[in-house]
């Protein structure tokens, strides 16, 4: 096979593997082989040519020799590491660079794959390098879509149609004023929803007053939405402004509205119906202008056939609905999620972001969510804390699809707990082997087998 040298530029679709070593038999072989594990290679006698090849958006890793003329492996990785200090670097060594490849490793290197080996080998490390350098770019634009994004899609992120759908709707009725049913699971986003609504309509400047319908004792309930004056009633000392009279001009919040009292849903239907209400214990009209938005998690018009809920109030408030997927059900928008939620974080806590493993996306896309976004968000804040130790007790996640032969399944378990264990050790390396009950060396070796890539202490 004739030596390939190929300067182009290299975009996301091009190789796999930029291949740099001087000698010509074994950079042939090294590349045969790899080819033959289905990676794409291009590969290069010069490091000075390979560099020609190499930018910020090159989607694949460099595999090169450490002792080569004219640019060693050393100084050549220093030079791609300068391009983009994520690019992953694999440095092949002969038996006498191993102190250099472990210092390289310090300097920035992905792994080196002591001589002799497997082509296997060397074809499962650079998958490896891979996995994390498209989790890289694809994190890129994660964060270029979000530092490009404004208005309604600040709030209402995601990809996915059913997202994009929902961002419309918004834009299409925030400004009428008309009422809405907002249907989502728990912690889907509704009240996010809802705050849209109203942050992009002409009540925008005017109050947005929520009120969960589930946490109020049914006993102060008429006086939290319609107030009272004083003596309405025992411990009624002064006169109490409503949380309705309060909204005038904004919106008001109805969460979980499928848990108001049926007594209250008859004057809440009058309310809404004549856009006045009377304080308790009065008889003095007072008109409001007020958006209504209702929130629930369940299906009001079958709760309404049931005879839990008033089947005229269900069909006065629906006069528009919109529902929101349940994140289980939107998957590509995990990512971009986790992302935001992850700075928001930062901004609160005033921490710094750690890394976005591929272990962690495969847990983050593996889990069920039941919780939805707002699980999501708690997962985002441990994680940006420190805290976070996957979806089980403080091990590798339950929910992980630990998936494929045993081999596989057992290496992704294996480098799950490791992954966790550095985590908790704040990557202090000596705590980790201790906590393993392995010895320094056994860590070593597994963390290079497994691909695990660390800035830990030893």
């Amino acid at each position: 096979m004739m030596p390939r040298e190929d300067k182009t530029n290299l975009t996301q679709s091009g190789p796999d593997i930029l291949l740099v070593d001087d000698d010509d038999d074994l950079r042939h072989a090294l590349r045969q082989g790899l080819e033959l594990d289905d990676l794409d290679v291009v590969d290069f006698k010069r490091p000075a040519d390979a560099l020609e090849a190499i930018h910020r958006d090159f989607a694949g890793a460099v595999v090169s020799d450490i002792r080569m003329p004219d640019m060693d492996g050393m100084q050549f990785m220093a030079r791609v590491l300068e391009i983009d200090p994520a690019i992953p670097v694999i440095l092949v060594t002969g038996h006498g660079d191993i102190q250099i490849a472990v210092d390289a490793m310090r300097e920035g290197a992905y792994d080196f794959i002591p001589k002799p080996f497997r082509v296997q080998d060397l074809g499962a490390v650079t998958r490896r390098a891979l996995e994390k350098r498209r989790l890289v770019l694809e994190n890129r634009i994660l964060r270029s879509e979000l530092d490009a994004v404004s208005g309604i899609a600040e709030r209402i992120v995601g990809r996915s149609p059913a997202i994009a759908a929902l961002r419309d709707e918004i834009e299409l009725i925030a400004d009428t004023g008309a009422d809405v049913i907002v249907i989502g699971e728990t912690g889907a986003g509704k009240e996010v929803v809802a705050r849209a609504l109203h942050d992009f309509s002409p009540r925008a400047s005017a109050s947005f007053v929520a009120l969960n319908c589930a946490a109020l004792p049914p006993d102060i309930f008429e006086s939290e939405l319609f107030g009272h004056e004083a003596g309405a009633f025992t411990g009624a000392s002064k006169q109490r402004i409503g949380k309705l009279e309060h909204a005038d001009g904004g919106t008001v919040f109805l969460d979980e509205i499928e848990s108001m009292p049926l007594d209250l849903q008859a004057k809440l239907l009058r309310a809404i119906e004549e856009r006045a209400i009377e304080r308790l214990g009065s008889n003095k009209r007072i008109p409001l202008d007020v958006r209504f938005i209702a929130a629930t998690k369940s299906d009001l018009s079958q709760e309404a056939k049931a005879g839990r809920f008033r089947a005229d109030l269900f069909y006065r408030l629906n006069v528009i609905s919109l529902s929101i997927p349940p994140l289980r059900d939107r998957r590509e928008d995990i990512p971009l999620l986790f992302e935001r939620l992850a700075r928001l974080a930062r901004a609160r806590y005033r921490r710094e972001i750690p890394e976005f493993t591929p272990a962690l996306e495969r847990q983050l896309l593996a889990h069920e969510w039941p919780g939805n976004v707002r699980e999501l968000r708690n997962v985002a804040d441990r994680w940006v804390l420190g805290l976070w130790n996957g979806f089980g007790n403080g091990g590798p996640s339950a929910g992980e699809d630990f998936g494929g032969p045993l081999p596989d399944r057992m290496a992704a378990f294996e480098r799950a707990i490791i992954e966790t264990e550095i985590r908790k050790a704040g990557g202090k390396l000596k705590d980790v082997y201790e906590a393993l009950g392995i010895s320094r060396k056994g860590l070593y070796d597994k963390m290079r087998k497994l691909g695990i890539a660390s800035d830990a202490e030893g």
